[in-house]
């Protein structure tokens, strides 16, 4: 059996359309967004396990030594990559750099959500009186505030994947 091939002439001769090459930075709206999405959800944790008849969920210290770590580790990165490519003039892999890019879009939409749920969680503990609901509220709050240093660590590293070209006026 043969396959019919089209001919070359019924084939488009333009070129294919080549991609722009920009990735937008993490807008604020965005940022925002997923804050207050997860402001609502750890709200919520507290009413929904005193509507199921369950004990309200305490934050540990191993949660908080884990989002502590891991914007440790994106502020490293940051701080590398911004290293290598503005005073060593060096030049990244491409894909090394969209992978970092990828890397710090995606954990400053979740930090902005993980830190909006541990602010919402707390705020769910404002109006309690005992000793438990003080504690779970302040590390609850410890938590967010790592939530928060994980978007900073994120939006540093966006920052330091920006690449400065001749021709391009936007980046400063």
């Amino acid at each position: 059996m043969t396959r019919d091939l089209p001919p070359e002439e019924d084939q488009d001769e333009r070129p294919p359309e080549q991609p722009s090459g920009r990735v937008r930075t993490t807008s604020p709206g965005a940022l925002v967004a997923f804050g207050l999405v997860g402001l609502v959800l750890g709200w919520l944790v507290r009413r929904v396990s005193f509507w199921l008849n369950q004990p309200a969920p305490s934050v540990g210290l191993v949660p908080i030594l884990a989002l502590l770590l891991v914007a440790l580790i994106l502020g490293a990165v940051a701080w590398i990559t911004y290293r290598d490519l503005h005073r060593r003039d060096r030049r990244l892999e491409p894909q090394h750099a969209v992978n970092r890019l990828v890397l710090a879009k995606s954990c400053a939409l979740a930090g902005a959500m993980v830190a909006g749920g541990y602010f919402g969680y707390a705020l769910s503990w404002w109006h309690g009186s005992e000793g438990v609901a003080t504690e779970r509220m302040v590390q609850s709050l410890v938590a967010g505030a790592a939530g928060v240093l994980i978007v900073a660590g994120s939006l540093f590293l966006e920052r330091a994947c920006r690449v400065r070209r001749e021709d391009d006026p936007d980046l400063r």
